[in-house]
């Protein structure tokens, strides 16, 4: 990871003159600018012809989805979809520059790389990607990319110690249904959809719990609710019995945590009155989510 504390940083540092919480709507141009040095690096680890071709896809996602029309003048002058994207990301709102990044690792990330025998691409590509999400800290700025998704980071400790585990344990190609139902909540939370992000939570939730009934063969119905399959889970010691006893009120916590919330806020009609869900309402189910789902995978793995 190129990441150099020079003089400058050190006196940043001690001056306090560092973030001390997340900025969301806004990139710095130092960032936008240190970004494109490390996508360059990546660009770096495949031929020119094969990277203005992964470009040329990436500039045609971004312009469908955005409805932008190509410039004419770009057409004219004949400037390479290399150029193009890495201008999304030096000037354009932070949607496109986040869009183009995810979209740019993705394409140069671990699907383009079965004829990597060797490793080398894929080793230098994750020294990337720690080097992306230690400047989105450095600078602050609220995102990381994980399991190739830009997801949005509200406590850097919970998403260290949550978070990204739970993403690594649903990469598991068994825990894939619940692994997409995550990350559709996270990417719902990003922009803004919290009720949908509620929904997704539960699914994910539910579908863990399904999962590992599964693996264990506990007998259950594909449409038993997250109650019925906490009970079950219970039933079937995936909590030890001597912690059981300590645990006293886990089983209600679990009963009224994640289904409770998503139920009250989201999974009913609204009524006269639209139901609101505040954002720190989602970014704690979110956080809610990830811890349950990591205890319970966790737990599962200690039976016999």
């Amino acid at each position: 990871m190129k990441v150099f504390d020079i003089y400058s940083k050190r006196q940043k540092k001690l001056m306090g003159d560092v973030p001390d919480v997340y900025e969301y709507d806004y990139i710095p141009e130092h960032l936008r600018v240190q970004i494109i040095h490390i996508i360059k690096d990546l660009i770096g680890l495949y031929d020119k012809n094969k990277s203005e071709k992964y470009f040329g896809a990436i500039h045609d996602i971004i312009c469908r989805e955005h409805g932008i029309l190509s410039s004419e003048i770009e057409d004219i002058f004949n400037v390479s979809y290399t150029k193009r994207v890495l201008d999304f990301i030096l000037k354009e709102k932070i949607e496109k520059v986040l869009d183009s990044v995810e979209l740019t690792f993705n394409f140069f990330g671990t699907s383009n790389n079965k004829d990597d025998t060797t490793k080398n691409i894929s080793n230098a590509i994750d020294h990337l990607i720690k080097e992306l999400n230690f400047r989105f800290r450095e600078h602050g700025v609220g995102y990381q990319y994980e399991s190739g998704k830009i997801i949005r980071v509200d406590s850097q400790i919970i998403h260290a110690e949550a978070v990204k585990p739970v993403l690594y344990l649903l990469s598991d190609p068994q825990f894939q249904g619940a692994n997409e139902e995550f990350l559709k909540a996270h990417e719902h939370y990003k922009h803004g959809n919290y009720k949908e992000c509620l929904n997704e939570c539960l699914k994910s939730f539910e579908s863990t719990m399904k999962i590992i009934c599964n693996k264990q063969g506990w007998i259950f119905k594909p449409t038993d609710t997250a109650k019925t399959l906490i009970k079950i889970c219970f039933q079937n010691h995936l909590i030890p019995p001597y912690l059981q006893d300590q645990f006293s009120s886990l089983k209600q916590s679990l009963e009224g945590g994640i289904p409770t919330i998503r139920n009250k806020q989201s999974a009913h009609g609204q009524g006269s009155q639209p139901v609101n869900v505040p954002q720190y309402f989602a970014a704690y189910q979110l956080h809610l989510t990830a811890s349950t789902i990591l205890f319970l995978i966790e737990a599962e793995k200690t039976l016999t």
